[in-house]
């Protein structure tokens, strides 16, 4: 499947806000919601995920299309790893572990703030870099016949 790359970029903005907002409150919950962004994303596709509905209902239809699509995957693999984080800083501040709830939290909002203001997505090139090297180990275990 491919997305037009403004969704994914979009919705690493609100994410920034919301882990931004994380951060100043310290709010396990709003954190916890965080991550169910983040579990539909992965786990039911980029194009359910809430902030792309949001982009394509409200902000898509007053651009102009994309000059490009890119391959939804990348984008599915980094929503993955902001899940990992964003469980992990749930867990640090519902369990009063506030060192943890802040270090994930804040790692997962520098990646989000990479995405929405450079278009850098860090969980993108790690999905590229996963292919690259299991691809290398297939190719290496293949025994010519």
């Amino acid at each position: 499947m491919q997305v037009d790359p403004r969704g994914p970029r979009f919705g690493a903005a609100v994410t920034t806000a919301v882990l931004v907002a994380v951060l100043v409150t310290g709010s396990w919950a709003l954190l916890a919601v965080q991550a169910v962004v983040f579990a539909v994303a992965t786990l039911l596709g980029i194009r359910y995920a809430p902030y792309g509905l949001l982009f394509k209902a409200l902000i898509r239809p007053r651009l102009a299309p994309p000059r490009e699509l890119e391959d939804a995957a990348p984008p599915r693999f980094a929503q993955g790893v902001g899940l990992a984080f964003a469980l992990v800083g749930t867990v640090g501040y519902a369990t009063g572990i506030t060192w943890l709830g802040i270090g994930a939290t804040a790692l997962a909002l520098a990646a989000a703030f990479l995405n929405a203001v450079f278009g850098f997505c860090l969980g993108c090139e790690m999905y590229l870099l996963f292919r690259r090297i299991t691809a290398k180990f297939r190719s290496e275990r293949e025994v010519p016949v």
